[in-house]
């Protein structure tokens, strides 16, 4: 058994499939929950990194945000619990965001490079279930040079990216994957083509379950001042329906992961005579990954967890609607309507995001909409972690606090907590606030 920051650690790894990879992981985890000392378990999940070594340094850096804060005593009757580490490792890949771009590959007043391009789907191999992806993604590559100036590159450009996809087993088309499969090849390249106008919000003030912060607007920190500005034009275009593609798959293998891996494991452990309190956390598509776990395969009953936390989340903000257009359900709806969070569920988001921020303005370019401030939470093709759950009548609009103001936390809601003053960026989740939320919901199971 390993430790990390005072915490016993297990790690799980899962192939592309859903599958464990090693079923004596899974194994060491539940003999050792089964021993009854321990009273609570924390199952982590990392999103759209590619590097597992990037994964653990996330969980180092997160976990000792969590000893933290739980040596602080910030929280009360949290230092009499026993915890325990489940880490979900699954391979992903990384969305490649434009202040990611390479100098000179890129800049405000220079286009996106041949070399950029190529260097982009080259990259990419490896990541895809279907067999002859690579070998799409080379002649894609060979096409890359008569994108700028033939129609006809450009179509068979986006007909292979699509070629590499299978069509999604699952009903949610809030990201626009309907319209990725039944456009033409052209027309995706010039939907995409387009400007993205990013919305740059405010922090939304409501009522229920979290204290609101006082004072006015918050400024963008780090690095994210300044990439509102995205490129138009064919190349960009091409670089945007890469990261749908990525993005569309890394949707598909999450959900995979989490409803045929994860959620087994849950339900051993669940099944086990110690009563052991179970709390999700997710990382971007991590967060898609604990959901599904918690949902389960569609036409069975979700298992009942603790409680949830999403942390930057890359799912659409209608996962959990009740009706979000008039007549349908979001995709994770049977979650809320089953109850299947005995205690809250914590969202942060904010516009800070920029993976999450850009990912759903594209599905809105892919849809034809063309409008100021894609993405904000009146985009029908918006993000969790942009926006918080909308049109879901359990979430409740808050902030992330410090350590010294009180949560009021209610069991069953869904608590969207604005992080626009502790989190510069979507993978920026260690902090003290971050674990000091988590906490809190914990500490009311």
């Amino acid at each position: 058994m390993q430790n990390l920051k005072g915490f016993p650690y297990f790690e799980v790894e899962f192939n592309k499939d859903g599958t464990v990879h090693d079923q004596n992981q899974a194994k060491a985890l539940t003999d050792f929950l089964g021993q009854g000392s321990v009273s609570d378990l924390f199952i982590i999940s990392h999103g759209w990194n590619n590097d597992m070594a990037d994964a653990r340094d996330l969980y180092s850096r997160f976990f000792e945000c969590m000893r933290a804060v739980i040596n602080l005593g910030a929280v009360a009757g949290i230092s009499t619990r026993s915890f325990a580490v489940l880490a979900v490792l699954w391979p992903s890949k990384k969305f490649a965001e434009q202040d990611l771009i390479p100098s000179g590959a890129a800049s405000g007043d220079s286009p996106i490079t041949n070399d950029f391009l190529k260097q982009e789907l080259e990259g990419m191999k490896g990541l895809f279930d279907s067999k002859d992806a690579d070998a799409a993604l080379d002649k894609a590559i060979q096409l890359v040079a008569d994108l700028e100036d033939s129609p006809k590159a450009q179509a068979e450009f986006a007909d292979l990216l699509r070629s590499i996809l299978t069509k999604p087993t699952t009903t949610d088309n809030t990201d626009a994957s309907d319209d990725f499969f039944k456009l033409s090849g052209g027309e995706i390249i010039e939907r995409l083509s387009k400007p993205v106008p990013l919305a740059q919000s405010q922090p939304t003030a409501g009522s229920g379950g979290a204290a609101m912060a006082e004072g006015g607007e918050e400024s963008v920190g780090g690095g994210a001042a300044g990439l509102g500005q995205f490129f138009s034009g064919i190349k960009s275009g091409a670089l945007n329906l890469l990261n749908l593609t990525t993005y569309y798959q890394m949707k598909e293998r999450a959900g995979l992961v989490g409803s045929k891996g994860v959620n087994p494991i849950l339900k051993t452990i669940l099944a086990q005579p110690t009563k052991i309190k179970l709390h999700l956390i997710g990382h971007s598509f991590g967060g898609r990954l604990v959901t599904a776990a918690t949902a389960g395969p569609d036409g069975q009953s979700p298992v009942t967890v603790d409680t949830l936390a999403l942390l930057q989340t890359a799912f659409s903000h209608y996962g959990f609607a009740q009706r979000y257009d008039g007549k349908n359900d979001g995709y994770f709806r049977k979650i809320v309507a089953n109850k299947a969070v005995k205690g809250s569920t914590v969202i942060s988001f904010t516009k800070n995001d920029l993976a999450v921020g850009k990912a759903y303005p594209l599905a809105s370019l892919l849809a034809g909409q063309v409008a100021a401030d894609l993405g904000d939470e009146n985009d029908k093709y918006g993000g969790l972690g942009r926006n918080g759950a909308q049109k879901t009548p359990e979430a409740t609009n808050g902030v992330l606090l410090a350590l010294n103001k009180p949560y009021q936390l209610v069991a069953g809601k869904l608590h969207n907590l604005n992080a626009d003053a502790i989190i510069k960026g979507h993978s920026d989740i260690c902090h003290n606030e971050v674990a000091y939320a988590i906490l809190a919901a914990v500490s009311e199971t």
